[in-house]
């Protein structure tokens, strides 16, 4: 962390709160290019130089955002690895509640997403979408890992094609779940986030084929 983000991180709670709030607001409705910091300080009521004092530049800004959302979308998939119950498919379960859950709490850090993965333009782009698909990756890769050691998951089972499954099934889920309007097409005959985490979670355990 740098200087200027300590500086930020000596702020009230309440004050650091505003200021991310104002940001990520910013950023998802323009995207990246088009932010204007000027924005952010006139809602805040702060000077320019302030917001600069904290992040040097908007793409400083932009970088500390990034870091503290996926901190926050960390969080619940930490309680899931290490205290949740069930097997390796209820784990499963939870998680696509826990992630549909953040993105209704924070649907302007979920807007930031979709404009950074499908704009090859935002800055940084490959980097922070690595970052993001790596920690799901790790995240997964223990699940499927412990799922193959106590849950019952076949012992010769490729875990890094599992890995890259889940995680483009999730991805895909979330998307539409956000958006409705990509599923046009495609709706699932569930509504409720319950009821399609618990669809796609039974499809994953049963697959495809015909166990006959």
């Amino acid at each position: 962390m740098t200087q200027s983000a300590k500086t930020f991180e000596n702020l009230s709670g309440e004050k650091r709160e505003r200021v991310l709030a104002e940001a990520t607001r910013e950023f998802a409705d323009h995207g990246y290019h088009q932010a204007s910091v000027n924005r952010i300080v006139q809602r805040l009521g702060i000077a320019k130089g302030s917001l600069f004092k904290y992040f040097g530049t908007k793409e400083g800004l932009f970088e500390y955002l990034f870091g503290h959302a996926v901190a926050e979308f960390k969080k619940p998939l930490k309680v899931i690895r290490d205290t949740g119950t069930g097997d390796f498919f209820d784990r499963i379960e939870q998680t696509f509640l826990a992630s549909g859950a953040f993105v209704d709490a924070h649907p302007n850090i979920y807007r930031i997403y979709l404009k950074m993965l499908f704009n090859e333009r935002f800055p940084l782009r490959d980097r922070f979408l690595g970052e993001i698909r790596k920690a799901n990756a790790k995240f997964l890769r223990q699940l499927i890992e412990n799922g193959i050691e106590s849950d019952g998951l076949p012992s010769d089972l490729d875990v890094e094609t599992a890995v890259y499954t889940v995680h483009s099934v999730m991805d895909r889920f979330l998307q539409g779940y956000a958006v409705p309007s990509l599923d046009q097409g495609v709706e699932s005959t569930e509504h409720t986030l319950q009821d399609k985490a618990r669809a796609m979670t039974n499809l994953l355990r049963r697959g495809l084929a015909d166990p006959s």
